[in-house]
């Protein structure tokens, strides 16, 4: 098998949001599908502001908090009729907290749960 690294813009074709923020809150990262999800928030204007000006107490706080002492923070949400898993996880470089990544995508409403011990 001929395996070899995958281009950088996997990331653009990923069927979920993928969202990148500086250690200040800035946006600096946003896939197709977040775009497409913050549309009505500005889409792609939104590269170059602030991702906390995005969000609603307390999820502000939480983010913040995050910003300061980098942690993970994994949810489940539930709108419009869709179920949705979103993960926020340190950005590192060379060991180094540079910003935090949000991922959100969708869940079937009856996932399959395996527990593997």
């Amino acid at each position: 098998m001929n395996l070899k690294a995958p281009d950088v813009n996997w990331m653009n074709e990923f069927n979920g949001a993928i969202t990148v923020c500086d250690t200040a809150g800035i946006i600096v990262y946003m896939n197709r599908h977040s775009v497409q999800q913050f549309e009505k928030y500005g889409g792609e204007k939104l590269i170059g502001t602030n991702l906390l000006d995005c969000h609603p107490e307390p999820a502000k706080s939480r983010l913040k908090e995050m910003l300061v002492n980098p942690q993970e923070n994994t949810y489940t949400t539930e709108k419009a009729g869709k179920k949705k898993i979103i993960t926020q996880r340190p950005w590192m470089v060379n060991g180094q907290f540079a910003g935090v990544v949000e991922l959100s995508f969708d869940l079937p409403f009856d996932m399959v749960h395996h527990k593997r011990d």
